[in-house]
């Protein structure tokens, strides 16, 4: 019994020796299979190992990193750091500034002094200077339209002194009680616009102030049967009208261009009454808003329909699009605005079906449209047209948004050629498109309209393209050729400033994340909207708090 005991113990051990699998290779392969799949499965683990321990590593530095963003949000050192949904703004990426770029910045600075020194001299609070006979006028109602329009260029351009200066005259000065005729969207873009901006950048209060000042006298004039507003009105009695060459009827671009101005401000103060004006307007043209969301230009304050009138993306049509897209950005593309986006991307494929290429050169522009028919013709103020595209095609999914951009980058094309196509290098008023010869300049007077520059700022701001800066820069070359004279530039009728701001500062000042420009290049702080209509009450100082560099460190280099 030992011995078969023993005799078992011996016939398991033999499956130990090597001897054994020698004289059978079937059972030492399948040996040799078996070896191999342990080996391979607890490499295989060890690796799984490994590599949850460098992910665990990854994620405790990201917590950490969050954690010191937050910290530094909640000091308010944070500005630019984040990017809060939509395309990336390339040119915030850190990057050694090009020598270039830092001296063509202060030429810009450099021509700012000289057309602002010019103003300070000769038409101080005055609403535009004339630099050949060297006398201020007050073609705006006497409002200091200049110098309201430029305080925010001051500030980004570290103007100190020349800022301050410009406050005490608003504080001190600045009287909105005039019997005066006056734009409801020109007041608003510009005026309302340019305090606001300068109250969004300083938080100094006496502009916020003075813009809830000039709103109020500015709100009768939504007065009507049906909220949209009349385009003209008095500043002292309140009267609301719209100019007997509409028939009475109201524009659109001036009636559709208040919102982000309006909207602001009641963010600000805290008074939903602002907004609620601007937002009944887009509720009501909402009710018959076409499927390619194109709007004739003329639309009835009583009625709150459009009349027979023609189609543009040029005067008197262009900012409604423009402000369907930025009160969308403005509100930091959520549900509350999402309407906005929605009539946006209505418009923009009515717009595809305007768009015309010319022989040879294939030339992309937008057409006009009457009726049925279409016309040949592109004003220079569509060329707000790609900057908006631009700035637009985050929102769709990837084809679209390929598409989108590139036709921006088409236009803008077109748009730099009107200007190069001229022998001063300055564009026209308007240009048409003829099968066989490209483009001829319709109106040929420039008044340095600021709209191919900005949407060449926002493509460069969007794409990293230096070509972009290239192009403004060479027209910002054409303006100072010809219209710099000893005390100002000619011709500087609409805005003394916007024309500097998109070259006057680095770009990780102004990101476009957190900033917004209405029609005028004023730049406004991004608020992100959740309910519609919901404010708490507030003086405006909790709800903006920026932290931008100093004033004295010059925030244009």
């Amino acid at each position: 019994m030992a011995r078969s005991s023993r005799s078992s113990s011996l016939s398991k051990w033999r499956y130990c020796h090597p001897s054994y699998y020698l004289k059978r290779p079937q059972r030492l392969a399948l040996l040799f299979i078996a070896f191999v799949c342990c080996s391979l499965f607890v490499w295989d683990r060890q690796t799984l190992v490994r590599e949850h321990e460098v992910q665990v590593s990854k994620l405790s530095e990201e917590l950490t990193n969050l954690q010191n963003l937050l910290e530094e949000l909640k000091s308010g050192d944070a500005v630019g750091k984040i990017n809060i949904g939509g395309r990336t703004d390339l040119s915030k990426k850190e990057v050694p500034e090009d020598p270039i770029d830092i001296q063509r910045r202060q030429k810009v600075k450099e021509a700012m002094l000289h057309a602002w020194g010019s103003y300070e001299k000769y038409a101080w609070g005055q609403d535009e200077l004339q630099p050949q006979s060297k006398n201020g006028v007050n073609s705006f109602g006497g409002l200091g339209a200049t110098l309201i329009d430029s305080l925010d260029t001051l500030y980004i351009m570290g103007l100190e002194e020349q800022f301050q200066r410009a406050k005490e005259w608003v504080a001190n000065s600045l009287d909105f009680n005039k019997d005066y005729e006056a734009s409801v969207f020109e007041t608003t873009i510009r005026v309302v616009g340019g305090l606001l901006s300068a109250y969004d950048l300083s938080e100094d209060q006496v502009f916020l102030n003075k813009a809830r000042d000039i709103a109020d006298r500015l709100l009768p004039a939504w007065d009507t049967p049906s909220g949209i507003p009349f385009n003209v009105i008095n500043l002292a009695h309140g009267r609301a009208h719209n100019p007997g060459w509409t028939g009475g009827e109201s524009i659109l671009a001036d009636s559709g261009t208040e919102q982000l101005e309006f909207i602001a401000l009641s963010q600000r103060t805290g008074d939903p009454k602002y907004q609620q004006k601007v937002e009944n307007v887009i509720a009501q043209i909402n009710k018959t808003f076409p499927d390619d969301g194109l709007l004739p230009i003329y639309i009835s304050p009583h009625r709150g329909t459009s009349s027979y009138s023609t189609i543009t993306f040029g005067a008197m049509g262009d900012s409604f699009y423009e402000y369907l897209l930025k009160v969308w950005i403005q509100g930091n593309r959520t549900s509350a605005v999402k309407h906005y986006r929605e009539m946006w991307e209505k418009s923009m494929k009515g717009l595809l079906s305007l768009i015309r290429k010319t022989t040879p050169s294939s030339f992309t522009y937008i057409c006009e449209k009457s009726g049925d028919s279409l016309s040949d013709k592109m004003d220079e103020l569509a060329c707000f047209a790609p900057g908006m595209l631009a700035l637009g095609s985050s929102g769709y999914g990837p084809d679209g948004s390929q598409k989108f951009l590139s036709l921006a980058e088409e236009l803008a094309w077109t748009c730099y050629n009107f200007y190069q196509s001229t022998p001063t290098k300055l564009a026209g008023e308007n240009y048409f498109f003829h099968n066989g010869q490209d483009m001829s300049v319709g109106t040929s007077w420039n008044i340095l309209r600021p709209e191919t520059v900005e949407s060449l700022f926002y493509l460069w701001r969007l794409t990293g393209n230096k070509t972009y800066q290239e192009w403004g820069w060479n027209i910002f070359q054409a303006f100072e050729k010809n219209s710099r004279v000893e005390s100002g530039y000619v011709g500087l009728k609409d805005k003394l400033s916007n024309i500097f701001i998109f070259f006057s500062h680095p770009p990780s000042v102004i990101p476009l994340d957190e900033w917004v420009f209405n029609t005028e290049a004023h730049p406004l702080k991004i608020v992100t909207r959740n309910d519609v209509g919901s404010f708490g009450k507030s003086d405006g100082k909790n709800i903006l708090k920026t932290r931008l560099r100093g004033r004295k460190e010059g925030r244009s280099g």
